[in-house]
């Protein structure tokens, strides 16, 4: 077995069972707040910055980490997995973000207790930072940040710009010329891309401000028009997913390609609990209280995958195109929308695809400098932080061009990495979010707005924040 087909082997059961593992452990021991506080993690997003010179608060955090949450993945990956694993692959996805929610809480209020104060008084932080304070490992931490590096400057920015000019394939501009159109599409969004990170992290918070929930909003609509015009195969469409999800004689059978492996597969590339990318948002909010952004990071897996990537599931199932591993991806969306909306629909899909991709880059370029920032001990200079943004827009080139097959083998084996590090590690530290939990409630129920403390949850490390 060659190291490649190893890491793609963990892709599979080992990874399923890490995150449902470490999904359950940590919503019983927070006692199910994907649940309970749900309202609760809806109310803190409005709440204003701590300083007024405060430069993100809880809804740009929420905003950066959901532009990178919300991608391709929401719509090619969801595509994917019910074609190649079928309709039950939908029901998996939610039981991932359900369970993953709660590692979404758990890693974003680490990174908020253990985030960092720069020079001008901004916070940053994510795993890298907990991991060296609270685990004392900075070999870890720096492995970690190689791999997430790796995972979003290659794996996933390389198959967004796939996914993205896969989008455009039924055109028939695109079927005339296959072999110069990707390339076109390619060269456009990698150069376009390049433009907008030149600006640095704060022109990405203004994009992503803007643009995300601009575009979650319309293609959720769009979701319900499809519902509507196709009402008389709503409960076939239910009754498909449920089936499909329990039929365990074929899942177990072919158990790499079943709905099971890629519902969590396909869920875990859409929404990212788990993996250690979002804590990077999480830790640049400014709040009172750590848990207030493990509560925002919950709501924003909630956001990608329960109402996103279920809006793509239900366009396509309710349509009565069937899935079929010969139009898996954007095909199958395509011929979806095409028989429920006409010519129109294949046009908004391809535009979606585009603003989709378009934040998910985004997104990823921001997580790309924090890691950079802590390996460095310092903010990266300019120059160095341009010349990443060119590799990376070369990058973005590449997977305008490459095999559909190794887009999503690299986006997984560097997910899961990442995932085989940050999860262990948080189930390590996982005291400290509980009795953050806990001291949160109490406050509330005191009739207090939440102010943390690291003495009073037995955190001993020095923090820069929360003394």
């Amino acid at each position: 077995m060659t190291m490649y087909q190893f890491l793609l082997y963990l892709t599979g059961w080992p990874l399923a069972l890490l995150l449902l593992c470490g999904g359950v452990y940590f919503t019983v021991r927070l006692k199910f707040p994907q649940f309970r506080l749900f309202v609760e993690s809806i109310r803190v997003v409005s709440e204003k910055p701590v300083s007024a010179d405060a430069s993100i608060s809880s809804f740009g955090a929420l905003m950066i980490s959901t532009a990178s949450r919300v991608g391709t993945g929401n719509i090619i990956g969801v595509s994917n997995a019910i074609c190649v694993g079928g309709p039950g692959a939908v029901f998996w996805m939610w039981v991932t973000a359900i369970l993953g929610g709660a590692s979404a809480f758990v890693e974003s209020t680490l990174a908020q207790i253990y985030k960092k104060r720069s020079s001008d008084g901004i916070s940053y932080g994510g795993p890298a930072y907990y991991i060296e304070e609270a685990l004392h490992s900075r070999a870890l931490a720096i492995v970690f940040s190689l791999a997430l590096i790796t995972c979003y400057g290659v794996g996933y920015n390389m198959l967004a710009s796939y996914n993205l000019q896969s989008a455009f394939s039924g055109f028939a501009f695109y079927q005339s010329k296959p072999g110069v159109v990707p390339a076109v599409f390619g060269l456009v969004v990698s150069v376009i891309t390049l433009y907008c990170l030149i600006g640095g992290g704060q022109r990405i918070v203004k994009v992503t401000e803007i643009l995300v929930p601009g575009m979650g909003i319309l293609y959720v609509l769009l979701s319900l028009m499809a519902l509507t015009i196709n009402i008389g195969n709503v409960p076939g469409m239910f009754g498909m997913i449920f089936a499909d999800a329990f039929n365990f004689r074929a899942i177990f059978g072919g158990f790499m390609g079943s709905c099971l492996m890629l519902g969590f597969k396909r869920g875990l590339y859409s929404n990212e609990a788990g993996i250690g990318s979002a804590p990077n948002a999480a830790a640049a909010a400014d709040v009172s209280h750590p848990v207030k952004q493990g509560l925002v990071q919950m709501l924003s897996v909630f956001i990608d995958t329960l109402l996103l990537c279920t809006a793509t599931a239900f366009m396509v199932l309710c349509s009565g195109v069937t899935p079929s591993e010969d139009i898996a991806g954007a095909p199958f969306v395509q011929q979806a929308l095409l028989k429920t909306f006409g010519t129109i629909g294949p046009v908004f899909i391809a535009v979606a695809m585009l603003l989709f991709a378009f934040t998910t880059l985004l997104g990823n370029f921001y997580y790309i400098e924090n890691c950079f920032a802590y390996l460095l001990r310092r903010q990266p200079s300019k120059r160095f932080m341009n010349t990443v943004r060119v590799i990376g827009a070369v990058l973005i080139f590449l997977g305008a061009i490459i095999e559909m097959s190794l887009a999503w083998n690299i986006a997984d084996i560097c997910q899961c990495i990442l995932a085989i590090i940050n999860i262990p590690v948080c189930v390590i530290l996982g005291g400290v979010a509980f009795r953050s939990l806990d001291d949160y409630i109490e406050q509330k129920r005191a009739g207090k707005n939440p102010v943390f403390h690291a003495k009073n949850v037995g955190v001993t490390e020095h923090t820069d924040y929360w003394q």
